[in-house]
């Protein structure tokens, strides 16, 4: 008797797992703004950066230890875990905070939401991918819808020399993100993503460490439970459970599309503000709304 085929996998079933690992992507780091709020003003950017990574690391090697995944890897493996640690887990956010103090968070959403074309036309020029439209195409509406949303926190900003430098560094920092996705793209080809999560914390952490010492910053903790709780949730929230589900999706879906949640969650943090603070929705934030909305099913549907 032969042997039966093995049944292909369930395409329903396949999206179903995208569209969870999205949605938790997207929830967890749509709340991390608020949490971010309670990081800032008293300890260095840098110095929460330090704190944040090292007990997002430890969680992670607690988490791969519990799943028996590999730990031990090469020297020239580590290089790649060194460089992702670098970008994608600490650069990115260090510049990220620091244009915050130079221009609103509108802008610097609308800057990241910039991820996902970015994405693409990188897999395009490292990778030599084919550049898919639909994506593209899709990642242009949302970041329009976003800029839409921010539209007047943003008119009412103007634009000096120390705007134009947080705009460039936030620029800048979208850049790290992405090419720290190449990197990781590289790296889960044969390493576990939970490792190789923990490995670039642990570097992210060693790497923010040393620029705090380098600029003099005290390495201290503010002794208050909005920022004890925030670090927590930061740590295992926005980075441990948030980055393992974007690696997910850089894995199953490419890194274009798994970039697009840069463009909804913006949407998610504006639902909570007006839950939680005094955002107002306008017509125009609501038009922004509807073009991520069509930007999400041109970019995310998958293909017949």
């Amino acid at each position: 008797m032969s042997r039966a085929a093995p049944l292909a996998a369930d395409p329903t079933t396949a999206q179903s797992t995208d569209l969870g690992l999205y949605a938790v992507l997207v929830l967890v780091w749509g709340t991390s703004w608020i949490a971010l709020h309670h990081q800032l003003g008293v300890v260095a950017p840098e110095v929460s950066l330090v704190w944040r990574f090292a007990l997002a690391a430890a969680i992670a090697f607690a988490l791969a230890l519990g799943r028996r995944e590999r730990l031990r890897f090469p020297l020239r493996r580590h290089a790649g875990f060194m460089l992702a640690g670098v970008l994608m887990y600490s650069t990115n956010f260090m510049l990220f905070y620091h244009a915050g103090a130079k221009v609103p968070s509108g802008l610097l959403a609308v800057v990241f939401a910039l991820a996902s074309p970015i994405n693409l036309a990188l897999g395009a020029l490292i990778f030599r991918r084919p550049a898919e439209m639909r994506v593209l195409a899709g990642a242009a509406l949302g970041v329009a819808g976003v800029g839409l949303l921010y539209a007047p926190e943003i008119r009412a900003t103007g634009f000096d020399a120390d705007a134009l430098l947080g705009l460039g560094l936030s620029v800048c920092g979208t850049l790290c993100f992405c090419l720290g996705n190449m990197v990781s793209s590289v790296i889960q080809r044969s390493v576990p993503d939970v490792s190789a999560a923990a490995w670039g914390m642990f570097y992210g952490a060693l790497w923010m460490t040393l620029l705090a010492a380098l600029s003099g910053a005290t390495f201290t903790v503010e002794p208050t439970v909005a920022y004890l709780v925030s670090l927590v949730w930061l740590a295992a929230g926005s980075s441990v459970a948030a980055f393992l589900a974007y690696l997910a999706l850089i894995k199953r879906v490419g890194a274009a599309r798994a970039g697009f949640a840069t463009v909804l969650f913006p949407v998610v943090a504006l639902v909570i503000s007006s839950l939680f603070e005094d955002y107002r929705w306008t017509a125009l934030s609501l038009a922004g709304v509807v073009l991520v909305a069509i930007g999400n099913v041109v970019a995310l549907r998958r293909r017949a």
